[in-house]
């Protein structure tokens, strides 16, 4: 039984910044990857970023440069720090962590990014 749970969502007005921290436990062994999806309303879930157990990050386009994905591997732990917000990126954001070919959810966080 792996749970994860997700916080630090809220309101923010454009050009702000957020972070987002999700805590796992559980039956977890070993760093597995970890990584950030969102959500938007009427869209489809998304990669936003993901942090290997290496500590490699990866990021959609559309964040580079104004997100940062970091973890906390003792606290199995994973953060999104979110800078320069913009309404686009009002979203629920869900937590995700791989252990081998299963993929864990956090129940999400709501972000919302006024004008």
């Amino acid at each position: 039984q792996v749970q994860l749970v997700e916080s630090g969502g809220g309101l923010v007005q454009a050009g702000g910044s957020l972070r987002l921290s999700c805590a796992a436990s559980g039956s977890i062994f070993g760093i597995n990857p970890m990584g950030w999806y969102r959500q938007g309303p009427g869209k489809q879930r998304e990669l936003v970023a993901v942090i290997t157990d290496g500590g490699r990050t990866n990021y959609a386009d559309s964040v580079k440069g104004r997100f940062t994905i970091s973890r906390d591997n003792a606290k199995n732990t994973v953060y999104l720090q979110m800078n320069s917000l913009k309404p686009e990126d009002t979203a629920v954001y869900y937590c995700n962590l791989r252990i081998l070919i299963r993929n864990y959810w956090g129940q999400g966080t709501q972000v919302t990014v006024s004008s």
